[in-house]
């Protein structure tokens, strides 16, 4: 039982890995897509972005069988059991992340004023490195046993969440001057939703970084107040 146990637990690992690294080559293309400052994406590289997010989709379900069945037909002991249910929370995040990255590609097709993407391309652009960061460091976090790095994850929330606010507020001014232009205002709205995505990716990034500490001191953070 004992072996077998460790088996699956090295396999729900290694499985959770791959899966990681595919989540992270999807943020590599779209910290590029949005840092270029282009408005058009290669047809090959969205077929391929496109097919990696139905592999996620895949990965998703079949490792979120394997924790269900480990935890049922193995009962491993505490410390394993903390480990897999905070995998099981992160993979879900995982999941959503790579949805999001599908929908940012697609905001950046629907832009039609160029000038006014360019406009908010700089702060777009450190979004993207900044939202793309936090997921990597999160999962660092969680892989390495790492604290200081989850902890840094969350401190970053409040960053990019400030960022955010600000952008909208300008966004809004835009529009409001610039209401007789159709192509503008559906470009203002497609950036505002292209922002909200990226500042969402930093939101899950911040449950990673939760459910790491979770597996690292068997704390739930979520909804408190970090304790450094």
């Amino acid at each position: 039982m004992t072996i077998k146990k460790d088996e699956s637990i090295l396999e729900i690992q290694a499985d959770f890995e791959k899966l990681a690294n595919v989540v992270l080559e999807q943020l590599d293309y779209m910290e590029h897509f949005v840092t270029s400052g282009e408005l058009s994406i290669p047809n090959e590289v969205l077929s391929f972005v496109t097919k990696n997010e139905k592999e996620i989709d895949k990965a998703e379900v079949k490792l979120s069988d394997k924790i269900v069945n480990t935890i049922v037909l193995q009962k491993p002991v505490a410390s394993d059991l903390r480990r897999i249910i905070a995998c099981y929370r992160i993979l879900i995040n995982l999941e959503r992340i790579g949805d999001l990255v599908i929908n940012i590609t697609e905001f950046i097709k629907k832009i039609k004023t160029e000038e006014i993407y360019q406009n908010f391309h700089e702060v777009l652009s450190n979004t993207a490195i900044l939202s793309h960061k936090m997921v990597r460091k999160a999962l660092l976090a969680y892989t390495n046993d790492d604290r200081e790095l989850a902890i840094w994850t969350i401190k970053n929330d409040a960053i990019m969440d400030e960022i955010n606010n600000k952008m909208l507020k300008k966004l809004v001014n835009k529009a409001d001057s610039e209401e007789k232009n159709k192509h503008l205002l559906i470009s203002i709205i497609t950036i505002k939703e292209m922002m909200s995505n990226l500042e969402r990716i930093g939101d899950y990034a911040t449950n990673i970084a939760e459910a790491a500490i979770y597996s690292i001191e068997g704390k739930d953070i979520r909804h408190h107040k970090l304790e450094e």
